[in-house]
């Protein structure tokens, strides 16, 4: 059953699985040895190339001096695309490969997860999968997920989001694949290969963590197994945030955020999620835009959609991130946690709205150079009424929509997008 149909009539929840892990510094150097027990024998990686690292080239000749032979496949996108997923197919299939590794953040991971159901399907197209659990061959290559951010958290959960570029290129689809069967072998997360993380990738990402964790916090599946790890992962982004950002070679910033986007992804992997990443797909479809970033922009506006229903979820997080909640009733506490947002959210140097996002405003945007004909007839966001509109229909469609404490309907969504793209943040602080 699909997870709306499931939410409405039946109190039974799911717990998803998780993948074995090696976390901590230099766990990345480990990757020969685990192969080899794992038997690989010739492995396709797959990562966005990590241009002005040696990260790649240096798991691949550990891999090397244990006798496995590597293929590369370095042309993953961010918002990772069908093709993407099926031109690593062919290579893997071409080379006789017979396992996988992943290398970066989230779009290597879940183009990846992507390209392991394909295979198992003899190379059926990816977006067939689009959907809960519809992969039928729960045999699939061997896949080692090594992370080089914090803030996915693709390595340890069963989702993956693909962007379909076979619709109608003037109404883009970005779709969430939830599968059991996509789940990784082994997830590597080691601090030190964050260090060449960008600033401003390393924020926005860090706001995937925060999303991640607070949605599953406060979502109407109210997953109890889920709800520590929730909140400890908010703690910790605050916490550590700004030092990872600020002073990219501080392990422990690095490491605190680490912990804190392995163990969000732990709690929405059962717990769900919300609107926040509805929001994040949509606009990453029509723009291409990152993902991390689109999450921070939405996710005050959503919290202060959502706080009405929640409240003293919302006070709980207030206290997570810091806020000294003493003779604070919980409206107020939970006001103080939006605040505390926006707080971080400026700290950090993100962009405040969609329409403040331009070619030049961080280093992984794509802005009118995308695969389809609206990215390239619309170079920049423009935030008008169309804009807001197509936005809001694909949140409608979203697969994490129904997660979301929250009613969500046209009506009710659409102030919230149109927040995004074209109002000010401190007009949810009056």
């Amino acid at each position: 059953m699909q997870v709306d149909e499931l939410l409405k009539p039946f109190p039974i929840k799911e717990f998803h699985p998780f993948p074995r892990a090696l976390l901590g510094p230099g766990s990345h150097e480990l990757i020969g040895p685990e192969a080899l027990k794992m038997g690989f024998k010739k492995t396709l990686i797959m990562t966005s190339g990590l241009r002005g690292t040696d990260i790649v080239h240096k798991i691949s000749e550990s891999m090397k001096w244990h006798g496995i032979e590597t293929v590369i496949y370095d042309q993953v996108e961010s918002n990772p695309k069908d093709y993407n997923v099926m031109d690593a197919v062919k290579l893997y299939q071409e080379n006789s490969c017979d396992s996988f590794v992943s290398i970066g953040g989230g779009s290597s991971h879940d183009a990846c997860k992507g390209a392991r159901i394909s295979v198992a399907h003899d190379g059926r197209n990816v977006n067939e999968f689009e959907g809960f659990n519809q992969s039928e061959n729960p045999k699939n290559p061997p896949h080692i997920a090594v992370s080089t951010t914090a803030g996915t958290g693709s390595e340890t959960s069963w989702a993956y989001v693909i962007t379909d570029t076979t619709t109608d290129p003037n109404n883009p689809h970005k779709y969430v694949a939830f599968d059991d069967n996509s789940v990784t072998s082994l997830a590597i997360d080691d601090p030190v290969l964050y260090y060449d993380c960008p600033i401003d990738f390393t924020a926005q990402c860090g706001f995937d963590v925060l999303a991640h964790a607070s949605e599953p916090y406060v979502s109407r599946l109210n997953f109890e197994p889920s709800l520590g790890n929730a909140l400890r992962a908010i703690e910790l982004t605050a916490q550590n945030l700004r030092a990872a950002v600020w002073n990219g070679q501080d392990l422990p910033g690095r490491e605190g955020m680490m912990y804190a986007q392995y163990i969000a992804a732990q709690a929405f992997n059962s717990g769900g999620l919300g609107i926040i990443h509805s929001i994040s797909h949509a606009v990453s479809a029509f723009y291409d835009t990152h993902h991390g970033l689109n999450n921070a922009i939405a996710l005050p506006r959503v919290w202060a959609f959502n706080m009405p229903v929640a409240y003293k979820r919302f006070a709980k997080i207030a206290e997570a991130m810091g806020v000294d909640t003493t003779h604070m009733t919980d409206v107020q506490a939970a006001e103080a946690a939006l605040a505390a947002s926006i707080r971080l959210l400026r700290d950090v140097g993100i962009p405040e709205k969609f329409t403040d996002v331009t070619q030049d405003s961080y280093s992984k945007n794509r802005l009118g150079t995308g695969p389809t004909k609206f990215y390239e007839n619309e170079k920049t966001i423009t935030g008008n009424d169309a804009d807001v509109d197509r936005i809001t229909n694909h949140v409608l469609g979203d697969a994490c929509t129904p997660g979301n404490p929250k009613e969500c309907t046209f009506t009710t969504v659409r102030p919230v997008v149109d927040h995004c793209l074209n109002g000010d943040l401190d007009d949810l602080l009056s």
